[in-house]
């Protein structure tokens, strides 16, 4: 579960690294939220390599798109699975990419919930 203040990991080539979750939306009083849901984020910390070309800036306030987290989800079939890290994709504030590339493979339940085209970038579906 991610809430208010949750550090999180940034999975596209934007420049990001880590990000501070400020806001939950999509609700009023909205404690927690789970793949799929989108956030307001802080940019902490950027990528060593990207920083002079980087398209984000530390301290930028962006929304995001909670992509993978580390509870347990459970498919039809009955079993479990799970990600190693929380994780999101950063958006602009019309809710579009900011990247060219998600890295790593999206659960498939983040796909159908989003109405995002774009996330058919990501390298695979779990």
């Amino acid at each position: 579960m991610i809430y208010n203040q949750s550090i999180l990991k940034v999975i596209d080539n934007s420049g990001a690294s880590k990000v501070k979750c400020l806001k939950i939306l999509g609700g009023f009083k909205k404690k927690s939220i789970s793949e799929g849901d989108f956030l307001v984020v802080s940019v902490n910390r950027l990528k060593k390599k990207n920083k002079d070309i980087s398209k984000v800036l530390k301290g930028n306030v962006l929304k995001a798109l909670l992509l993978r987290t580390k509870k347990k989800k459970r498919k039809k079939d009955g079993s479990f699975f799970n990600f190693t890290e929380n994780s999101v994709c950063l958006l602009n504030n019309k809710k579009k990419l900011i990247a060219t590339r998600v890295i790593g493979p999206v659960s498939r339940t983040v796909k159908k919930k989003s109405s995002l085209k774009s996330l058919n970038i990501s390298t695979g579906f779990f």
